[in-house]
């Protein structure tokens, strides 16, 4: 068998690190901008969905947020109908960085896509999001405290 996931793995990791840096003159840290992203395109998110969106766990994204709101990024707003729910908001200064992280994503999807055809960006987009629903599966029932039988 092909070693698929360890050139998704790598694939992912440089596009973190360039990113990364990228972002930096954002004054961004590590990962902050995927926050951001779904946050822009999603506002008014709850915590919890943003970390399922993102994959990571509830912790890692707790402190992504508070870091992300201290820097005036993004802000918390209680719902109106349950004070529990703190949804989250972009503020001005996330709305001026989110134009710049798209503009980074769109070009590094054209870098990884060059030389492929439609049909051939359309077949890698449907196989990985199969990918990613697989995954999903392991992930849901590892995130719950169960283990995977090898």
């Amino acid at each position: 068998m092909k070693e698929i996931l360890r050139e998704i793995g790598m694939i992912a990791r440089a596009l973190d690190s360039i990113s990364n840096i990228e972002f930096k003159e954002c004054n961004l840290t590590k990962g902050q901008y995927l926050y951001i992203v779904r946050i822009c395109e999603n506002p008014g998110i709850i915590q919890e969905k943003l970390a399922e969106m993102i994959k990571v766990d509830r912790t890692t994204a707790a402190r992504a947020i508070k870091n992300l709101e201290m820097n005036g990024f993004i802000e918390k707003k209680g719902d109106e109908h349950n004070k529990k729910i703190k949804k989250l908001f972009p503020t001005d200064k996330g709305r001026r960085v989110y134009p710049f992280i798209k503009r980074e994503n769109d070009h590094s999807n054209s870098v990884a896509l060059a030389g492929f055809s439609e049909k051939e960006v359309e077949s890698i987009s449907h196989l990985l999001q199969r990918v990613r629903k697989n995954i999903e599966l392991d992930w849901e029932f590892v995130k719950k405290g169960n283990r995977r039988d090898y």
